[in-house]
């Protein structure tokens, strides 16, 4: 009787193992075509969604090549009216570089709107980006910011003798960072646009006439009205003076040691120099001329015994 259980226990077991076995056997082969039917699935998903979007594809790409043809018929057209608006030629190719990309970026965004591609997303992206450079290039956007300044309100233009910074010398360059200033003495200045933005600029040339500013000094035992004589007559030998506004020679001041005489003149720009040094000269060859006293400092020391 135990033999039989035992026998029948033992072909029960022997049948699980078996059923187990088959059954692992068969496993693997309905994975196989359980993945071939999800690539397939895969597959035949994407290209509908290919065929639903070829249309939207190929409007995009003809939205594309027509965007980018307009882009540089426009970029053409800005370069050729800042060349007319006299702005120099690195920062008009910076401009014309800029409105460009602008354009590019125009373009793209309609495209993408085309393939319905949110726009929230490429606003999110973009201005996190512009985010970011401001950050990391932010003296550099001052200073681009100041150039825009300088080129379209125009303090100065290429040329022009001025005053900035401490500096005097004549406009060399704009670039869209940085004025480059030639001084008189030779030497070349890079001021950056940003601080130029913010400063007092005088500029010498802005009027085509320019005042010369001149004092002499003569001793209290000189002959006022000759000296003024003798300066009145230098001034109208001169032939670049200008004789509207007409010249002021008057007394001034009256100093410790001396009398001042203010002489004002006007003249053009381009002949500033060379009037104020030749005036300067001539009176002092007249006032020797005419035994005029031009004072100095003195000194007199009494010693008492």
């Amino acid at each position: 009787m135990e033999e039989t259980v035992t026998s029948a226990i033992s072909e029960i077991l022997t049948s699980e193992i078996s059923v187990t076995t088959t059954s692992q056997a068969i496993n693997p082969v309905e994975t196989i075509q359980e993945q071939v039917s999800k690539a397939s699935s895969i597959f035949s998903g994407m290209a509908q969604y290919f065929a639903n979007l070829l249309p939207s594809l190929i409007t995009a790409i003809i939205v594309l090549i027509l965007g980018v043809i307009v882009s540089r018929l426009l970029a053409r057209l800005s370069a050729k009216a800042l060349r007319k608006a006299n702005i120099d030629g690195g920062a008009r190719s910076f401009l014309v570089s800029l409105v460009r990309i602008l354009l590019y970026v125009v373009v793209i965004i309609m495209a993408l709107s085309v393939l319905n591609v949110p726009m929230s997303s490429i606003i999110t992206i973009f201005g996190a980006a512009g985010l970011a450079v401001s950050l990391a290039l932010q003296n550099c956007l001052s200073n681009l910011c100041g150039g825009f300044i300088i080129l379209f309100s125009k303090p100065f233009t290429s040329g022009d003798t001025i005053e900035l910074e401490g500096t005097v010398g004549k406009v060399d360059a704009i670039s869209i960072l940085y004025t480059k200033i030639k001084t008189f003495d030779g030497k070349t200045v890079f001021i950056p646009n940003g601080k130029i933005s913010d400063a007092k600029i005088i500029n010498y040339t802005e009027s085509p006439e320019r005042r010369v500013d001149l004092s002499f000094e003569i001793s209290y035992s000189a002959d006022y009205e000759k000296a003024r004589l003798i300066i009145m007559k230098i001034i109208e030998d001169d032939p670049f003076v200008l004789d509207d506004p007409k010249p002021v020679v008057r007394m001034s001041q009256h100093k410790e040691s001396s009398i001042a005489i203010d002489t004002l003149v006007w003249v053009k720009n381009e002949n500033y120099h060379s009037v104020r040094y030749s005036i300067v000269e001539n009176v002092k060859s007249g006032f020797d001329r005419e035994n005029i006293e031009i004072p100095f400092n003195q000194l007199d020391v009494h010693i008492k015994e």
